[in-house]
């Protein structure tokens, strides 16, 4: 892992990840996110994810479109599920079908926009 504990995650940037590199364990997973406020492991932990709550379907979209713009930006894709007055954010890195120190940069991020 490359951030030091009191580096701020969303000062940092994603790093390309090639596939056959080992995904977080479960403790590493667990030891970042204090890090990322409101979001939780998922499915073992394999995937990162956050809802977030807006008083509407358009702030809910307008929300999905920026943090799909930042995902083009970084590079990393996240999975976005959106409808009336909710966005839903998964991260998982897909080459090594797992976590990587990038999902939790990008959650960092995400919290950002909010």
């Amino acid at each position: 892992m490359s951030a030091t504990p009191d580096a701020d995650l969303a000062a940092l940037r994603c790093e390309p990840c090639r596939g056959g590199m080992p995904a977080l364990t479960p403790d590493a997973a667990r030891a970042l996110l204090p890090r990322v406020p409101g979001w939780a492991l998922k499915d073992g932990p394999d995937r990162i994810e956050r809802s977030f709550a807006f008083p509407d379907f358009a702030q809910a979209q307008a929300f999905a479109v920026r943090v799909g713009d930042l995902c083009e930006a970084e590079g990393h894709h996240a999975e976005l599920r959106y409808g009336w007055g909710f966005c839903a954010v998964s991260f998982w890195t897909h080459k090594i079908n797992g976590l990587h120190e990038n999902d939790f940069i990008m959650a960092a991020k995400v919290n950002g926009l909010a």
